[in-house]
């Protein structure tokens, strides 16, 4: 009887293997919790649209006795996400199966799953951190003359400037589970960045640590809050080398010659959408157990484990997020 397989497993194998490899996924995806999230579907079209429905005009009129008004029509807003392939593998010889003492396959599962999240919230973050609502620490000019750290008044510009907007606070965020569900959290806008800057964070007035929170539920890696801001630290999050001031004394530099820059990332909701790395068609595992002839391996010498994913990101709304760019004290 023919079975349809991955590879050398069966669809049963294949789906535990998913579960496997989003479960050692989850803690690296940061943005997956904020973004607007849509799974992927099974045709797996190389588009996706993420669809806003705008504010009505605040111009209506007084009402006519006996008169029935116009009334507003509803606008909506579509915006397309392309979506690109990610994937990659790791070979295993059948005499490392055949003779290693650990569990070898099961190992090289855990990495290139660690692997994959990495990909997928590097290639998110390149997207994001690209929005054109940016700030500069000290209210500088530009990128080249950063130089300060963040303080809670660049943070109390940047909540201005997102509620000017009327962006709303992040009350809802996608659970950090294999599954595709999301779960209510306290209001607040999310601020993102480089492990490197917990320090600073942890140094801004007014600062509240995740340890004095109390019997609000904290996430992976959050350093604390500050106001209306809660933030988070991935080493994904990675500087701009040597583009700040080069007034470098006391603050972090690779080469010498000039300040690193760091992007912190405030969000508000519905501000980005991506492809939740969550569901039956996130990710698909490929696995070839050595032992096997095949094409171009007549001996069965190899095998390899590996993924891939279909994934976009795209910005909705650059008016509903804000990049701030800071120094880092050394």
């Amino acid at each position: 009887m023919a079975v349809t397989t991955y590879s050398d497993i069966s669809p049963r194998t294949a789906a535990y293997v998913v579960v496997e490899l989003l479960k050692r996924a989850m803690p690296y995806l940061v943005l997956e919790k904020f973004g607007q999230a849509k799974s992927l579907p099974s045709n797996k079209t190389q588009s996706m649209k993420f669809r806003r429905y705008n504010s009505i005009a605040t111009t209506g009129t007084r009402l006519t006795e006996g008169v029935t008004p116009a009334g507003k029509k509803l606008t909506t807003t579509d915006i397309t996400a392309n979506l690109y392939q990610d994937g990659d593998y790791v070979e295993i010889t059948d005499i490392i199966a055949d003779t290693h003492e650990d569990a070898v396959q099961h190992e090289a599962m855990g990495i290139v799953a660690e692997q994959a999240a990495k990909v997928i919230e590097i290639n998110r973050y390149d997207v994001l951190k690209a929005c054109t609502n940016v700030f500069y620490a000290n209210s500088v000019a530009n990128r080249a003359a950063v130089l300060a750290v963040i303080t809670r008044d660049d943070q109390r510009r940047i909540v201005r400037s997102l509620e000017r907007q009327e962006a709303q606070h992040i009350t809802q965020i996608v659970k950090s589970t294999p599954s595709f569900n999301t779960e209510s959290i306290l209001p607040a806008f999310v601020g993102v960045t480089h492990t490197d800057l917990t320090t600073d964070i942890r140094t801004m007035t007014g600062f509240t640590s995740v340890a004095d929170y109390g019997s609000i539920g904290k996430w992976e890696t959050e350093i604390g809050a500050c106001e209306d801001v809660r933030y988070l630290k991935s080493t994904i999050f990675t500087p701009y080398e040597d583009a700040g001031s080069a007034t470098t004394t006391g603050k972090v530099t690779t080469a010498g010659s000039q300040c690193d820059v760091y992007p912190v990332m405030y969000f508000g909701r519905d501000a980005y959408g991506i492809i939740a790395l969550k569901g039956k068609f996130a990710i698909t595992p490929m696995v070839l157990n050595p032992g096997i002839p095949r094409g171009g391996d007549q001996l069965g010498q190899r095998g390899s484990i590996g993924w891939k994913s279909m994934q976009g990101t795209v910005i909705l709304n650059d008016a509903w997020m804000s990049v701030l760019e800071a120094a880092c004290s050394s």
